[in-house]
């Protein structure tokens, strides 16, 4: 391999990459991103490419713990056909990649696609999306928590404010007996 020229090691790669697509039953799924995080009312890509010999047909599923549905299936340049529960919210690419708008915690699951050609060769991709809720009462909660300890802490504050200053006025008081004692004192004696 190393006395090989560069276009012959190029030819070689090649004639490689061609043997190892028809070994693969004539159909390469790729998914570049298996595990997919996102918030809700987000739009989520689920990414996939393939190659394969003819047209393919493609049909996307959505797994979940709660129930199985069929969102899409296709066949390139020939026909849609879009479950009720997804319409209005898929767009398809020609790479096979699908768009969920407007994502849900519902929409968590298993994303399976299956590309299928002609010849009846079928490959099976697969796609986990984990879709999180903001929970806002958790932040309202957390801002009303930190407001009611800041109220207590300047309640706090002048409460100890008004007791130094108590303190201070009956200390002068007793500055000003004493004072006053001492005087009588002197002027008793």
């Amino acid at each position: 391999m190393k006395n090989l020229i560069p276009w012959k090691r190029a030819c070689f790669f090649t004639i490689c990459l061609i043997q190892q697509f028809y070994h693969n039953e004539g159909i390469i799924l790729f998914v570049p991103e298996p595990l997919v995080n996102a918030t809700v009312s987000h739009n989520v890509l689920l990414s996939v490419q393939y190659i394969c010999n003819g047209t393919p047909s493609i049909e996307w599923q959505h797994t979940s713990n709660w129930r199985s549905e069929r969102i899409i299936d296709w066949r390139t340049g020939f026909y849609f056909n879009i479950s009720k529960g997804y319409a209005g919210r898929v767009k398809v690419y020609d790479n096979g990649s699908i768009l969920l708008e407007d994502v849900g915690v519902k929409d968590t699951g298993y994303y399976v696609v299956t590309v299928t050609e002609d010849y009846g060769n079928t490959k099976h991709g697969t796609i986990f999306l984990s879709v999180h809720e903001i929970l806002y009462e958790d932040f309202y909660f957390v801002a009303v928590f930190i407001a009611f300890l800041a109220a207590g802490a300047a309640v706090l504050i002048c409460l100890m404010w008004l007791c130094n200053k108590c303190i201070t006025v009956v200390q002068k008081r007793k500055q000003s007996r004493r004072e006053e004692e001492i005087e009588l004192r002197i002027i008793s004696e």
